[in-house]
């Protein structure tokens, strides 16, 4: 079930009366559990029992690791936790990934062996329950939490329907303590909360899916040569699509919980304003990277074992991370460039070079942000692209010097125009739309870099607001045409 769908509207309108209806808080978190497994199953009904699994196997290897007194009996009920989960997550996950580069490797010693590959379904949304119960067990086993006393609380937290498929990845120190009294949604808290799925919808439909696909589609779907300035536009339109499909997902997932009387945390602090990658991973998709740096940099020690282990710790974070997005050696490549960067700016950070005065200045933190983005849209050209191919191409032409100098020059010359004829983008319609939303988008995000949507939204003027959600419905409604498209991050 898609927030951008008419089914879900229904959906959504049910669970608010009912909750409301709902008088007993014990009896309003059962039918919010059910409603999650019923929001689930519509998608596949035999995948809940996946999520029965990893909500059982956690709930009893947490109580009795807990219980035990043993340091090996608690490892054990470790163990077990997390060989349930990452096996779950690797079967349906990794499996025919692994059988690939097994056969291809097979291939490349001339044996005479290949395994048969089987097609496996991946469930929406594995990788985000999977985390979030491991989360639980391993923050129990560290100390940092005991068992909670309410299975039912437990349940709803690994399947609580606004953030299930596609996050945040909620910490259960974070959402347990919300289910031990009552909570009904004010009516601020039901005004926000519709707002920002308002606001989610709009990135959604209107600028990742109406806008920014086709061009990208265009640019990266083909085998053509693209050129500088239409392997530049295609990047640009996917850069601004990645982000408004995510952050639309995570904004509905805030708004629906927060009309629900539940807090989810942020996943994004608008990111593209970010100087710096370090600063990029503190914006972007916060609950895995927080999550990443939690359970696997810092358990691996982090920047406590000296630089050479800090840059290898890095690596492994980054390509993990990469891995987790999907079965592909594209995303272990971009895994493994945003963690180059980490590290090749944590060494420029020892030079003089960072130290100049000219980087405090406005002109030059904003040359700083625009070079952090140019390369962040690389990194996007291995996400995108259909194989390693594609991706070197457009690369390639991006990097083209010679073509580089030719558009700018077409640009400033006024008796010059650029031929969009033998373009793989030819008319000149996706040009302004892609580089002008990326532009515009890029000018949020450094306005509202140091505040909050909540913040600048309640400074406008009643009618303002009014005008700005009313559109932003109009255009959403208009932009529905029927084929749902489902958002990116499902397929992770």
């Amino acid at each position: 079930m898609l927030f951008n769908s008419y089914t879900f509207l229904i959906f959504f309108a049910i669970v608010l009366i009912l909750t409301r209806t709902i008088g007993n808080w014990s009896l309003k978190k059962l039918v919010l559990l059910c409603l999650s497994y019923l929001f689930y199953a519509a998608w596949n009904p035999p995948f809940v029992a996946l999520l029965w699994i990893s909500t059982l196997i956690d709930w009893y290897a947490s109580q009795k690791l807990y219980e035990s007194q043993h340091l090996h009996k608690r490892r054990f009920y470790l163990f077990v936790s997390l060989l349930v989960n990452l096996g779950m997550l690797s079967y349906f996950k990794y499996s025919g990934f692994l059988i690939d580069n097994l056969n291809t490797a097979l291939l490349s010693l001339n044996t005479p062996f290949h395994i048969n590959a089987f097609h496996v379904i991946l469930p929406v949304g594995i990788s985000f329950y999977t985390f979030q119960t491991m989360s639980y067990t391993i923050d129990i086993y560290r100390g940092n939490m005991r068992p909670w006393h309410s299975f039912l609380d437990y349940a709803l937290y690994v399947t609580f329907f606004p953030q299930l498929v596609a996050g945040p990845i909620v910490r259960a120190t974070d959402f347990l303590p919300q289910c031990d009294t009552p909570r009904t949604a004010t009516k601020d808290q039901i005004g926000w909360g519709l707002c920002l799925f308002v606001i989610g919808l709009f990135s959604k439909v209107v600028i990742a899916d109406a806008l920014m696909s086709p061009i990208a589609e265009r640019v990266f779907d083909t085998a053509s040569p693209a050129g500088f300035l239409a392997a530049w536009t295609g990047t640009f339109a996917f850069t601004t699509q990645i982000f408004c499909d995510f952050f639309g997902y995570s904004t509905c997932a805030i708004g629906i919980a927060l009309c629900l009387g539940f807090a989810l945390p942020d996943n994004f602090r608008f990111p593209y304003a970010a100087i710096g990658f370090s600063d990029f991973w503190r914006r972007w998709h916060i609950s895995l990277s927080t999550w990443l740096r939690d359970y696997l940099y810092i358990p691996l020690g982090g920047n406590k074992k000296g630089s050479l282990r800090t840059y290898i710790n890095l690596s492994i974070t980054m390509l993990l991370g990469g891995l987790w997005h999907g079965a592909s050696w594209m995303f272990v490549i971009w895994g493994g460039l945003h963690g180059f960067y980490l590290i090749a700016e944590r060494l420029l950070l020892k030079t003089r070079l960072a130290h100049f005065p000219i980087w405090q200045t406005h002109i030059g933190r904003s040359l700083l942000t625009i070079f952090t983005f140019l390369l962040i849209c690389i990194t996007w050209v291995f996400f995108r692209a259909p194989n390693l191919q594609r991706a070197f191409s457009l690369c390639s032409d991006m990097l083209d010097i010679p073509q580089a100098i030719a558009c700018l020059m077409a640009l400033l010359t006024p008796s010059q125009s650029f031929d969009f004829v033998h373009s793989i983008l030819p008319g000149r319609f996706d040009y302004v739309v892609s580089i002008g939303c990326t532009a515009a988008l890029l000018g949020i995000h450094a306005w509202l870099k140091a505040s909050s949507l909540e913040t600048v939204f309640s400074k406008l003027p009643s009618p303002v607001r009014v005008i700005t959600l009313a559109t932003m419905v109009y255009l959403v409604i208009i932009s529905m045409t029927g084929e749902d498209r489902a958002f990116i991050y499902f397929q992770f």
